[in-house]
């Protein structure tokens, strides 16, 4: 699995693209895509998006990390960097923070690499 964060609009998709040479029919749409297609696409793009949708729906998100990474261990999966910004006061609006950065962080453990997004140029920050 790869894992590639940023911020928003750092050009992380088409980073992706470019790096990994993927087109847009293999990415699965995290704010829009059934529940079970990041389990088989190609790429995920806006991963934090899902799993926002996974927490309003009621769905378990605990083992998600290992569960892609089990499932579709040569995914390519980009979320946004949400913990950079200031505190929210929604107390849902927390949780989905927190919960993003705790499933990215196992994630980029079980990832091969990760990559880190900024104004379209990526850095490996973990590679092996």
């Amino acid at each position: 699995m790869v894992l590639i964060v940023g911020g928003a609009f750092q050009g992380k998709k088409a980073y992706a693209k470019e790096k990994f040479a993927l087109k847009e029919e293999d990415f699965a749409e995290g704010a829009s895509c059934g529940f079970e297609e990041i389990f088989s696409a190609g790429a995920v793009a806006d991963f934090h998006e899902y799993i926002r949708r996974c927490l309003e729906a009621g769905r378990e998100v605990q083992d998600l990390a290992g569960e892609l990474a089990g499932r579709n261990p040569e995914a390519v999966v980009i979320a946004n960097e949400l913990g950079c910004g200031v505190v929210p006061v929604d107390e849902f609006d927390r949780e989905y923070r927190e919960t993003v950065g705790r499933i990215c962080c196992a994630l980029a453990k079980e990832a091969r690499e990760v990559h880190r997004v900024v104004c379209g140029i990526g850095m490996v920050i973990k590679h092996g």
